[in-house]
């Protein structure tokens, strides 16, 4: 069974949110980047989720996008659009052994796949 894995929330202000989300969560973020900060509230790799903040309109979302952990990214964007799903962004990668890819369910919700070597 896959999981949710990572939790991306677009956000106006990224330095505001990081501050935010530092206290709520009571840890520091494990990546810091201008397009991207991830905190992970347990172990992502383990199974575990992460919360990431994104600059509002850098990955065209308004609303937070669940990633779900995959094996094999490739095949899964396959079975999904194979079962109605819409590409929205290719897998690619986006460092630290991370591939993600974005698609679009038949009422344009946003759902994240994504896999860490």
């Amino acid at each position: 069974m896959n999981t949710v894995a990572t939790l991306v929330q677009s956000v106006s202000d990224l330095d505001a949110a990081t501050a935010l989300y530092r206290a709520l969560l009571g840890t520091e973020p494990h990546t810091t980047t201008p397009y991207y900060v991830g905190f992970a509230v347990s172990d992502p790799a383990g199974g575990g989720l992460e919360i990431g903040l994104s600059p509002a309109g850098a990955d065209g979302a308004t609303a937070p996008i669940p990633y779900v952990g995959v094996d094999d990214i490739e095949a899964a964007v396959a079975a999904v659009t194979a079962a109605g799903a819409t590409l929205k962004q290719a897998p690619h990668a986006v460092g630290g052994g991370t591939t993600i890819a974005t698609v679009t369910d038949p009422d344009g919700a946003v759902l994240g796949l994504i896999h860490r070597t």
